[in-house]
């Protein structure tokens, strides 16, 4: 078993754990002195990112198994196995990561990895290759929407550190097709069975049914709780913009408080907060108009903390919406064995954020952007054209096309989430002013 590989091999991604629970733990000390409400609680997210990464340094410690999932390949299934869990993915979206960014993409373009593949892949194939992430258990692989993200499992099995001895499993999304029909939902459950076979024979835990009935009871309460604040942000004045919504509820609800009480409690904090908002009729922008965009992408990575207030401050340009925030998701019906897995894997395939636009036809870019631009009444579409997202390059004129039919400007920008070098901030402030001036909303 793998659990053999963690005795004998040092570890430094568990190292990097440490540090980064250390700093959360250091970070969530810091809320008590803060006043404002909202930031209080939107700050309450460091407190369950110190609690996820303590779980899996305290497994590690212990000698008890932990994993590597993902946030679309049922992590409920590790919470239910009393699992401790990472996001294999997530290094470069953590605070830690991104102090190193520009060092690490340098590094892994050095290992000869070329610059057009996603910088997400890159730098996590960076992280395995040089041992930054722990070396769990057993792995469950994440190979969709795209193809560059097979790269990083094919490190991952070939790789020259300890991880090429990881047991590995990825589930098969195919056959999927986006409208969600019965044939790509029970297929990719039975694939899901697979998966939980696969971490029972090599963590020596059991799926207790009982228990993943009610971690996704709960789970069902993030997301309709979720989708009551969604209802709230359509709200003219927008009650929120860059600083909550789309990013932490994602962050929560699929990767660090799947199925805990606790970040049930939060959703309601979240919706009693902006209910309160907006009823008092209180927006974020004060003084000027109002635009309304929907940032039709994940937010920038190492920028967003000066590049977001800007647009508020300087043009009244609120994003009322994003693809993380995109909330279409089903409750899970846990009647039955089969009705359980039939929910994951639809939430997992046809439900979670850039998966469920990515895997099929172009109609999952366009019915989102449609849905969301009439329910949100969208002023601007923001596309903002990630190097590493070429599924939706091939989408590029259709969505332009759909924005000119509902009478709404697009605006792409071609950039890297994560590198601010591939184009400056100063470039892209540049071309929103003569956008909004061209549009005139300046």
């Amino acid at each position: 078993m793998a659990e053999d590989t963690q005795a004998k091999v040092g570890d430094p991604g568990i190292e990097r754990f440490r540090q980064e629970r250390d700093m959360h733990v250091n970070l969530a000390k810091l809320i008590g002195i803060i006043e404002d409400p909202e930031m209080k609680h939107s700050a309450r997210m460091t407190e369950f990112i110190a609690r996820s990464r303590d779980r899996v340094v305290k497994a590690y410690d212990e000698g008890r198994p932990f994993i590597a999932n993902n946030y679309c390949t049922a992590p409920e299934l590790g919470e239910a196995m009393d699992l401790p869990w990472f996001m294999l993915f997530d290094a470069p979206f953590q605070l830690m990561g991104r102090q190193t960014l520009p060092e690490v993409i340098d590094e892994s373009v050095a290992m000869g990895l070329g610059t057009d593949l996603c910088t997400a892949v890159r730098t996590n194939i960076y992280y395995v290759e040089k041992n930054l992430v722990p070396v769990p258990t057993a792995a469950v692989g994440f190979v969709f929407p795209c193809d560059g993200m097979p790269m990083l499992h094919q490190v991952i099995g070939h790789s020259s550190s300890s991880w090429r001895d990881v047991p590995l499993f990825c589930p098969d999304p195919a056959p999927y097709f986006h409208d969600g029909n019965a044939r790509g939902i029970d297929y990719f459950a039975n694939e899901l069975r697979k998966t939980a076979a696969f971490l029972e024979e090599h963590t020596g835990k059991k799926l207790d049914y009982d228990k993943l009935k009610v971690v996704l009871e709960e789970s069902n309460k993030h997301y309709e709780l979720w989708q009551e604040y969604n209802d709230l942000r359509r709200t003219v004045p927008a009650p929120h913009g860059h600083t909550m919504g789309g990013q932490t509820c994602y962050a929560l609800a699929q990767i660090f408080g799947v199925g805990d009480p606790e970040v049930t409690v939060w959703f309601q904090d979240l919706v009693d907060l902006t209910e309160a908002k907006v009823a008092a009729g209180k927006g974020v922008i004060e003084g000027k108009k109002e635009i309304r965009l929907f940032w039709f992408d994940l937010n920038p990575v190492t920028f967003a903390a000066d590049f977001m207030p800007w647009l508020e401050e300087e043009f009244g340009a609120v994003i009322v919406m994003d693809m993380l925030g995109n909330h279409d998701y089903t409750t899970i019906d846990t009647s039955s064995e089969q009705e359980i897995w039939r929910g994951l894997a639809k939430r997992g395939l046809f439900d979670t954020p850039m998966v469920r636009q990515a895997i099929g036809t172009a109609d999952g870019f366009v019915n989102d952007l449609v849905r969301i631009v009439e329910d949100y009444k969208i002023d601007v579409v923001i596309w903002p054209g990630h190097m590493g997202h070429k599924e939706m390059l091939g989408t590029y004129g259709i969505m332009r096309e759909a924005c000119r039919e509902l009478g709404v400007h697009f605006m792409d920008i071609r950039m890297d989430i994560w590198d601010d070098r591939y184009t400056p901030v100063d470039q892209i402030k540049d071309k929103f002013t003569r956008f909004f001036e061209a549009a005139g909303y300046a």
